[in-house]
C-alpha cells in the first residue's frame, strides 16, 4: 500500500470530523466528531513515521534522536493522543451528562453562552 493512500483517508477522516463539529448540533455527535478528528491526527502520525523511517533506512541515526531504533516516534504521538482523547470523552460526557440533568437537552444551539443570557427563540 502507498503511503499517499493513508495521507488522503487520513484528510478525508479529518475533514468529516470537522463538517460535524460545524454542522451538527447534538453535543454527542459533536464529541464523536471530534473523536474521528483525533482518529485522523493518529492515522498521519504513524504514517508519517512509517513513511519517513522507510526513506531514511540507510542514514544513521543519532544517539540523542533515536537511543532506540526501532522506537517510533509517530507512534509515541500517536499513543499520546489516543491518551488525550479518552480524557477529553470522559469531561466531555460528563459536561453533557450534566447538562441534560439539568434541563433536558444536548442542543448546542440551546446552550447559554453567558451567565444569566436567557434563550431567544425566533
Amino acid at each position: 500500500m502507498h503511503v499517499t493512500i493513508a495521507y488522503v483517508v487520513g484528510a478525508l477522516l479529518f475533514g468529516l470530523g470537522v463538517y460535524g463539529v460545524v454542522r451538527r448540533r447534538n453535543a454527542i455527535l459533536v464529541l464523536m466528531a471530534v473523536e474521528l478528528m483525533l482518529n485522523a491526527v493518529n492515522l498521519i502520525l504513524v504514517t508519517a513515521d512509517v513513511s519517513l523511517r522507510s526513506a531514511l533506512s540507510g542514514v544513521p541515526g543519532e544517539a540523542w534522536a533515536t537511543p532506540n531504533s526501532q522506537a517510533g516516534s509517530g507512534g509515541v504521538f500517536a499513543l499520546f493522543v489516543i491518551v488525550l482523547a479518552a480524557a477529553e470523552v470522559g469531561v466531555g460526557l460528563a459536561i453533557v451528562l450534566q447538562y441534560y440533568r439539568m434541563r433536558k437537552a444536548v442542543a448546542i444551539d440551546e446552550v447559554p453562552l453567558a451567565a444569566g443570557e436567557e434563550r431567544v427563540d425566533g
